[in-house]
C-alpha cells in the first residue's frame, strides 16, 4: 500500500457499529479510485464495511495461545517489525530479512501503514480490540512477503482478496471489485480475475494467519514459513505481472 492524502471532500463519518455502512465505504472507494495511493481510505472502507466480521474475528483471535499471550503482554508486532537492526542480524533467508529486503526496497515501514490507518479513524471500544486490529494491520508486508504478491496494482488486489479469504470483511471484497474492474477495463486482460481468485483459494487454503506467532517465525527460513502456514506459490499472479511487465516496456521502448 501506498502512503496516506488528504481526501479533498467532506467525509462521512464512520460510526463505531456493528451495521454496515455502505454510503461512507462508497465514498472513500471513489476516493481510492482517484488516488490510489491514499491508503487513508483503504482503512475507511474497511472500517465501514466491519459489520459483524471484526468482532468475530477479534473473538477468534482471542481463543488462540498467540492472541492470548498478545493481550496478555500487550505486545506490539509493529515494534518488533521497525527494529531493523534486529532484523539484519537474522538469519539470511530468514522471513525477517525478507521482510527488511522487501520493506527496505519498498522504502516502506510499519509505521507508515499505522500513520494511514490513524488518518482513516479510530473505532475500537477496548483497549484489546485496539492492539488486535493493529496487529492484523502490521502483518499487511508480511503477508506480502509470505505470499509472494508484489505491491504492484495485481499484486495488492490479489493479497487483498487472500485477506478476505481470511478476515472476511466485505470492505476488501469491495476493495478488489473496483480495483479488479479498473484494471481490466484498462488492460483489457481478464486474467486478472483469475490471479484474484487464486489469491481468494490461497487465503481459504492456508492456516489463519491472524492467530499466528509471527514473532517466532521472523527467525525461520521463508521457504519453511510458506509450507507451515500452508501458502502456495502465486502462479497465475507471476504469468499476468510478467506479461503485464513486458507490455509496459515494449510500449516505453516504442515511445523513445
Amino acid at each position: 500500500m501506498g502512503s496516506a492524502s488528504k481526501s479533498q471532500t467532506q467525509e462521512i463519518e464512520i460510526k463505531d457499529s456493528a451495521w454496515y455502512q455502505p454510503r461512507a465505504a462508497m465514498q472513500a472507494i471513489r476516493a481510492l479510485m482517484e488516488d490510489p495511493e491514499d491508503t487513508a481510505q483503504v482503512f475507511r472502507i474497511i472500517k465501514a464495511m466491519s459489520g459483524p466480521s471484526r468482532a468475530k474475528t477479534y473473538r477468534r483471535f482471542c481463543k488462540t495461545a498467540v492472541g492470548r499471550r498478545v493481550l496478555a503482554n500487550r505486545e506490539s508486532l509493529a515494534d518488533r517489525l521497525n527494529d531493523r537492526e534486529a532484523l539484519r542480524a537474522m538469519p539470511e533467508g530468514s522471513l525477517g530479512r525478507a521482510y527488511l529486503d522487501f520493506v527496505e526496497r519498498e522504502n516502506l515501514s510499519a509505521d507508515g501503514l499505522a500513520d494511514a490507518s490513524e488518518e482513516g479513524g479510530r473505532y475500537y471500544r477496548t483497549a484489546d480490540q485496539e492492539l488486535y486490529s493493529n496487529r492484523t494491520r502490521d502483518m499487511h508486508d508480511l503477508w506480502h512477503v509470505t505470499t509472494g504478491y508484489g505491491r504492484d496494482g495485481l499484486g495488492e488486489l490479489s493479497l487483498l482478496a487472500f485477506s478476505y479469504a481470511q478476515l472476511g470483511n466485505i470492505g476488501i471484497a469491495m476493495i478488489i471489485f473496483f480495483g479488479a474492474r479498473g484494471g481490466v477495463r484498462e488492460s483489457g486482460d481478464k486474467r486478472i480475475w483469475k490471479a484474484i481468485w487464486e489469491g481468494y483459494r490461497h487465503g481459504r487454503q492456508a492456516t489463519w494467519w491472524a492467530g499466528e506467532d509471527w514473532e517466532g517465525l521472523l527467525t525461520a527460513p521463508l521457504e519453511d514459513v510458506r509450507k507451515q502456514l500452508g501458502v502456495s506459490k502465486p502462479e497465475t499472479y507471476r504469468e499476468v505481472f510478467r506479461d503485464h511487465l513486458a507490455a509496459a516496456q515494449q510500449a516505453e521502448a516504442a515511445a523513445a
